[in-house]
């Protein structure tokens, strides 16, 4: 099956919810032009041929923020149609290893407590990723992170 053979088109993306130490996630605001720009979101991206979900999200964390993270624990898969597009967001903890973020391929970087995310605009499938999260609250949370 090609590419053009649905519509709309589907793209599978691997997608980080990065801790800090502090209990903090990381989010980024899409540049301002293109679809859904100036928007808020989990970071991640599409996952190219040959790489594993893991794979992919490291890869685009790396190229869009400048920084190492360990992927842990899933926490949901979220199938999605918008109007010009289908997605399948896969989604996991992650943990920031090393590096500082830096807004290399978005427009803003913002580490947020849970409670805050309710006051950034988001694309709508994302709603469901911060309903699963707010679900998770708790001393265990951090504990999800890992996949011990």
């Amino acid at each position: 099956m090609s590419a053009n053979s649905s519509f709309p088109p589907h793209k599978i993306i691997g997608v980080a919810v990065i801790w800090n130490d502090h209990e903090q996630i990381l989010i980024d605001r899409r540049l301002p032009e293109g679809v859904m720009g100036g928007l808020w979101e989990f970071p991640g991206g599409k996952i190219e041929p040959g790489e594993t979900i893991e794979e992919c999200i490291q890869r685009e964390i790396q190229e869009e923020l400048g920084i190492k993270i360990e992927v842990g624990k899933h926490l949901i898969t979220i199938d999605h149609t918008y109007t010009h597009l289908r997605v399948t967001l896969t989604v996991h903890h992650c943990r920031l290893i090393t590096g500082v973020p830096q807004p290399i391929e978005c427009d803003e970087i913002c580490w947020v407590n849970l409670d805050e995310l309710e006051n950034f605009t988001f694309p709508e499938a994302n709603s469901q990723i911060i309903t699963a999260l707010k679900q998770g609250v708790g001393s265990a949370r951090m504990k999800r992170i890992t996949n011990d």
